[in-house]
């Protein structure tokens, strides 16, 4: 999934009631030249801000446009925030430099008059700082948009920054830094002041914190000072000579904080309470829910969690998203189109530093509901909540059992937490009772809550015929089994890839389309190839809609070895296609007869992982009922009509959202829930410091496999084998390959 650079910020002005009062933490300096033209978006950005204790000081250099100076004037005072300062022209820097000497705060952020900030720009600038004391400056990744389009991640260097520069002008910098760097410097109207700037600070070693996230939009134009730079040979050697000069004071290596990072073991530094006590929100008219998830890539669990924060409904719900894994954060901007409040923790803080964080956000947001999917750290987190919050309703959501994976998964930890955690939901009631019969939970304490789909958008009604066979050079008369997964061991894409071949032999002109990326998709190309399978079986690679693929199908394949409830079996009977599938997780409490085949499951999702040894009877068993269904035309109608009935009488989102709102509300009120948690916070009190040291257990595993992972990675031998001669070092090593395999999982 391509990045979107129409979803630029500022767009709107985001009407959120925020809470301005205060002493500002942080100052914005913007140098403004006749820059009516894009101001508003800008301002936009800046009063978006999820943190709000700011002063944002601009600086009119000298505008020749008297409607921009009204523009500007016009904007000035709907805030009280801001402030605007008049001076002759003179330059970026000696506008900078006057709004730094006005600015009240020690952190300064210069920002030009048409760049544009991501909404939480701010608040991850100021915590980037506050966990590093020492730093210079913090800034985050950046993108180009405009004239040119990219995006700008390059890890710091500071020898490669004597000669090129990586940074852009706005970051967040300390202003006693710029102090004692003598501030920006003036005289030059025509120069990188900023790259100047960076090279004095590395010059006096000083170093910054480099932030995972791309927070700021750089405006690429024609006419801006860099292309003046650029096309003046005299003005470019006379700059090149300036940056030459600073870059001759940098001395040694300057190393940055570059996020994410791991945390040295063996230091068992326990959760810390943060002590700010200012509230984000003017009034709070709405339930607060927190979702603590792994991460935004793409997936069922995590198109569970779009769809939350897409289908809830925001007159009565306030959403917010914190993240717990570092990931590539493919579907970020897809939540962010629903959800302002996001904070990837990873990109942006050392794991040691999630606690602390994560007791701000609930104190400043005013959380009433955490709801908690799939982050193993937030189980881990959980007794420490629940001693430092009693108010606070802690939910969690479990998709399957993954016995393969740390003894059970998710569903382990929601047992060991049982007695915390409010409630669990589950996806299916297989999971419900391993959740009562193997981890002990009480029967009333886990619920099941079926996913969904949405009926509106999987319609196929609503979707072009054809797309897909003519991209394949399928034909009309060929019918289509449709593979639709991640090609990973847990998926058993090579058992697909068998039912083909099989299928064939029945069906000649069967088509398979398997549509997915993953680790084993190039080998599985590769085997298809030998098998003789090309003209059977079709990979499609990674999709961003799905919809014309299921109004092409006949039938969808699942025969995974593990799922919780396939989503795709959902959007499969929701188009009206029948499903085949292997008989795991709560597949058959969807399926039957009536919509398509349940198939025993002949393989052991533990010790079987990968094994592509399938028994003639498993293979025969998709094989018969692919055919069966395939082979009568008017009996397959009917199983398409069904198909679509069944998701409408008791499968939608709709109906899953609106029990979800239910149990939300429900659980905020309900008063004996609020004395069953006031009894556990005393009973946790009770322990001690048992709730702070459980929380360094899962931080403690994550520094140690970090380690071991890393020295794996760097191919030393010597140092491995010292590790792994260890009685700990062996059990660092079964948990790091493990941790390993999860994260290809997800």
């Amino acid at each position: 999934m391509g990045f979107d650079y129409s979803k630029e910020p500022g767009k709107k002005l985001l009407e959120r009631k925020l809470n301005t009062e205060g002493r500002p933490l942080v100052s914005i300096i913007t140098p403004y030249y006749n820059a009516g033209t894009y101001f508003e978006q800008t301002y936009n950005c800046v009063l978006n801000q999820t943190f709000p204790w700011f002063e944002w000081i601009i600086v009119n250099d000298g505008s020749t446009k008297q409607e921009d100076v009204a523009l500007l004037e016009e904007f000035a005072a709907k805030d009280n925030r801001i402030k605007v300062y008049h001076k002759v022209n003179g330059g970026i820097s000696t506008a900078r430099n006057r709004g730094i000497k006005e600015s009240n705060t020690d952190i300064i952020i210069p920002l030009d008059a048409d760049d544009l900030i991501e909404a939480t720009y701010i608040e991850l600038i100021y915590w980037g700082m506050y966990f590093n004391p020492d730093a210079a400056w913090c800034y985050t990744d950046s993108l180009g948009f405009g004239t040119q389009e990219y995006l700008w991640k390059k890890q710091f260097s500071s020898e490669y920054m004597k000669v090129n520069n990586i940074l852009v002008c706005t970051a967040g910098i300390r202003k006693s830094a710029i102090e004692k760097a003598g501030y920006y410097l003036e005289g030059e109207k025509h120069f990188n002041e900023d790259w100047y700037m960076w090279l004095i600070l590395l010059g006096q070693q000083e170093y910054p914190v480099h932030i995972n996230n791309y927070g700021f939009w750089y405006r690429r134009n024609d006419t801006g000072v860099l292309s003046i730079v650029k096309n003046d040979k005299e003005i470019r050697e006379k700059a090149q000579k300036l940056i030459t000069e600073a870059a001759s004071t940098v001395k040694g290596v300057v190393e940055a904080k570059e996020y994410p990072c791991a945390g040295k073991p063996n230091q068992f530094k326990k959760p810390v309470y943060s002590n700010f006590d200012r509230k984000v929100f003017q009034t709070h008219d709405k339930i607060h829910v927190m979702m603590l998830i792994p991460w935004m890539e793409m997936g069922g669990a995590d198109l569970f969690n779009l769809n939350i924060v897409r289908k809830i409904d925001k007159e009565k719900f306030e959403m917010s998203i914190l993240t717990t894994v570092p990931g590539e954060s493919i579907w970020r901007q897809r939540f962010e189109e629903y959800v302002t409040d996001m904070f990837e923790l990873p990109s942006f803080l050392e794991q040691e530093n999630y606690a602390e964080f994560i007791s701000y956000f609930i104190k400043s947001r005013e959380i009433d509901v955490l709801f908690l999917t799939n982050s193993y750290y937030g189980y881990y987190l959980v007794p420490w909540l629940r001693k430092n919050f009693p108010d606070l309703v802690i939910l969690d959501y479990v998709h399957m059992e993954e016995w393969y994976w740390r003894n059970g998964g998710y569903a382990r930890t929601s047992g060991v937490m049982g007695n915390i955690l409010e409630k669990t939901y589950v996806c299916n009631e297989r999971t419900r009772q391993v959740l009562i019969n193997d981890f002990n939970r009480q029967p009333d304490s886990v619920e099941t809550l079926y996913i969904g789909v949405d009926t509106e958008k999987y319609d196929a009604n609503n979707v072009e015929a054809g797309v897909v066979r003519e991209q394949l050079q399928i034909v009309e008369t060929r019918p289509v089994v449709l593979f639709p997964c991640r090609m990973h061991p847990q998926k058993r894409p090579f058992l697909m890839l068998e039912i083909a071949r099989q299928v064939r032999k029945k069906i000649s002109n069967i088509a398979f389309v398997a549509v997915g990326d993953g680790p084993q998709l190039e080998e599985l190309q590769k085997v298809c190839k030998e098998k003789q399978l090309e003209q059977t079986v079709y990979f499609a690679g990674q999709a961003e809609d799905m919809l014309p693929y299921y109004k092409d199908a006949d039938i969808a394949l699942i025969c995974s070895l593990k799922e919780g409830l396939a989503l795709t079996a959902y959007e499969s009977l929701s188009m009206e296609v029948p499903v085949v599938s292997s008989d795991v997780g709560g597949q058959k409490e969807l399926i039957g007869d009536t919509v398509g085949r349940i198939i025993p499951l002949e393989q052991d999702e533990e010790s079987d992982l990968d094994n592509r040894e399938f028994s003639a009877h498993e293979v025969q068993a998709y094989v018969d009922a692919i055919v069966d269904i395939l082979q009568d035309k008017e009996r397959y109608m009917q199983l398409s009509k069904n198909c679509r009935n069944r998701i409408e009488e008791a499968f939608s989102s709709e109906i899953m959202i609106h029990k979800l709102e239910q149990i939300f509300s429900q659980a905020v009120q309900d008063k004996e829930q609020k004395e069953q948690r006031l009894e556990k916070q005393k009973q946790i009190i009770a322990l001690g410091n048992w709730a702070e040291d459980y929380g360094t257990i899962y931080q403690e595993v994550e520094n140690h496999a970090a380690v071991f992972s890393n020295q794996y990675d760097s191919g030393t031998k010597s140092e491995l084998m010292r590790i792994a001669s260890s009685k700990w070092g062996q059990r660092i090593i079964k948990v790091a390959f493990k941790l390993k395999l999860n994260r290809i999982f997800r």
